[in-house]
This record gives structure tokens, C-alpha cells and sequence, in this order.
């Protein structure tokens, strides 16, 4: 369903089990980061209603994710650390065309949060199969039938904004990129991509 091109090397997810706590704060962070991403469409491109509509509730639920992140955090007597450079994103960032009209432009914002909703899911569904800790075994099943439902949403809008055949010929592009970046990172169990 996802399409990803790269499939996340699974060694990923016992990096990650062990450094938990850094993957729990690397997580609180994209979770603002997803809202702040929503926010953001919202507010350049306000003219567009269906798009307005559909983004305030994502906004909502992507900052009730990072409310639950960080209760898991607290909870576990962990701390709240300074956010990082988020090398995946700034790789993904500078892929995203430069110039063209408004409705281009939203579709490559469009296309680039999918892309990052379905590499979130990936890497939800790896740990929820996967890690030991069975309170976070359900949190995050929970939070990849969310981001998978966010993944649909926002390719769905770039093809209402733009042309569909366009939109399936770019979201190809992306697809073919985001593995290349994949492929080209260190794998850290510290970070959620």
C-alpha cells in the first residue's frame, strides 16, 4: 500500500529498541513537526477550503500524537531533549521544485508529507511488531493506521489540486529519490527516518 521503493533495513528496529528514548523524543518532534507542516499549508494557501477543512483536523490529531508521545516519555522517566537536525527531511526538502505556479508548489508540499506519513507508518508497523515493550507494541500500531490514513489524505489532495497524471508521475520521482536518500544514510537507531 505504501509504495516505498526502499524497504527500511530491518536491523533499524533493534538500534531503536535500544536507544528508545531517543527514538521516543526524535518521534515527539516529528509529530510538531507534522503539525507545524499542516499549519503551515493552511496558512499559504487559505483560499482553498476543501484543503483548509482537511488539514485542521490532521493538525489536530498530529499535536494529540505528540501529547502521547511525550506522556510516554514522562512515564518512563525519560527527558525531553533538544529537537536535532533532521537529516531525512533536509534531504527530502531538496528535492522539492523551485518556482512554478501555487498549485504546483502545494503539490510538491503535498507529495514530500506523504512521503514522510508513509515512511512514518513503516517504521510504526516495524515497531509494533517488533520491540519487547507491549504498551509500545500498541501505541505505535495505533499511530501507523493513523499516519497511513494521512499518507492517502494528502496524495488525494495533490491530485484534487493538480493533474492526477502529473501528481502519479511526480509521486514516482519522489518515490525513486526518497530510496536513493535512504539508501545513502547512516542507519541510526536514534532517529524515527
Amino acid at each position: 500500500m505504501l509504495h516505498l521503493k526502499l524497504p527500511t533495513d530491518p536491523r533499524w528496529v533493534g538500534i531503536a529498541e535500544m536507544q528508545i528514548e531517543d527514538i521516543l523524543v526524535d518521534h515527539a518532534y516529528c509529530e510538531q513537526k507534522a503539525a507545524s507542516s499542516c499549519i503551515s499549508l493552511i496558512l499559504r494557501f487559505n483560499e482553498l477550503d476543501e484543503l483548509v477543512d482537511t488539514l485542521t483536523p490532521i493538525v489536530a490529531e498530529e499535536w494529540g500524537h505528540f501529547e502521547r508521545v511525550m506522556d510516554q516519555i514522562r512515564k518512563r522517566g525519560m527527558n525531553f531533549g533538544k529537537p536535532r537536525k533532521d537529516e531525512y527531511v533536509i534531504k527530502l526538502n531538496e528535492f522539492v521544485k523551485k518556482g512554478g505556479s501555487r498549485r504546483e508548489h502545494l503539490t510538491e508540499h503535498l507529495l514530500m508529507n506523504a512521503l514522510i506519513e508513509a515512511r512514518s507508518c513503516e517504521r510504526f508497523k516495524l515497531l509494533s511488531k517488533n520491540i519487547a515493550d507491549e504498551e509500545l507494541q500498541k501505541f505505535y500500531y495505533e499511530l501507523m493506521i493513523s499516519e497511513a490514513g494521512h499518507y492517502v489524505t494528502f496524495i488525494e489532495l495533490a491530485r484534487k489540486y493538480y493533474d492526477a497524471d502529473k501528481v502519479n508521475k511526480r509521486w514516482q520521482e519522489w518515490l525513486d529519490y526518497e530510496a536513493q536518500v535512504l539508501k545513502n544514510m547512516d542507519l541510526r537507531g536514534d532517529r524515527m527516518h
